[in-house]
């Protein structure tokens, strides 16, 4: 891999880690510029998973420390719920087919770009709902499950879920989404690291720009306009989804 390739690699990296926290779509980004440097579908993906960790450490380094104040019982089964997750959902794509994993891939992307778009519409139905912890719990396993199979838009789907099922406000159920998902990532990327094609060189330069946006999430959340680049990442990412299903 070349050097420019791996400048590439970091740059998307970072602006996963970015987009990854405000938005939850990390793997909009990430994946595609590792498709991009030439990998195929299923090392792209356990390579982005394995370099991904790096996002949620990042976030949690910078402002995890807010969670310990909140509901203690919620964070320690939703870790439960996201590890129980990430692991189901990495063992079905260690097991699945290639030729399967490829003509699925489009639809797990448009599912998540269309998650994106539709944050509002659940936002909104968040003032009518109270906090629903078995439902929650259920909701944020099976999120997980698909965190660890592949990913992309698997931050806003929880975090809606949160605005949905749950009294937590936005802010930390953004900072919650980061931890879990972070679990999620960490188990699943155990198994790549084991079972899968990892390609360990554009895993590490990735995960160096995940790791700084990740890092520079928290604050720069709090300045960018959120809702155009919702907007614009939605798009993207309907966009990706036909790419990849004509391609």
């Amino acid at each position: 891999m070349s050097a420019a390739e791996l400048a590439f690699l970091v740059a998307a990296g970072f602006g996963a880690g970015l987009i990854g926290y405000i938005t939850g779509l990390a793997s909009v980004v990430s994946y595609p510029a590792l498709l991009a440097v030439g990998l195929n579908p299923i090392a792209a993906n356990v390579t982005n998973t394995v370099s991904l960790v790096a996002v949620g450490i990042g976030s949690t380094a910078q402002s995890g420390r807010v969670l310990l104040d909140g509901d203690r019982r919620r964070l320690i089964s939703g870790a439960v719920a996201s590890l129980v997750g990430g692991t189901i959902g990495a063992v079905t794509l260690l097991i699945t087919p290639p030729g399967a994993f490829e003509a699925i891939v489009p639809f797990l992307v448009a599912l998540a770009a269309v998650s994106l778009l539709c944050q509002p519409v659940l936002r909104r139905w968040a003032t009518s709902h109270s906090d629903r912890p078995w439902a929650w719990l259920v909701g944020l396993t099976l999120i997980s499950v698909y965190g660890g199979y592949f990913g992309a838009g698997a931050g806003i789907m929880v975090l809606a879920l949160m605005l949905v099922l749950t009294s937590e406000p936005l802010w930390r159920a953004a900072l919650s989404k980061s931890v879990f998902l972070g679990i999620a990532n960490t188990v699943a990327a155990v198994g790549f690291m084991i079972f899968g094609p990892v390609h360990w060189t554009a895993a590490l330069a990735m995960a160096i720009g995940c790791l700084a946006g990740g890092w520079c999430g928290p604050p720069v959340v709090k300045r960018l306009p959120a809702e155009p680049l919702r907007i614009v990442v939605g798009i993207g990412g309907l966009a990706l989804a036909v790419w990849l299903a004509v391609g």
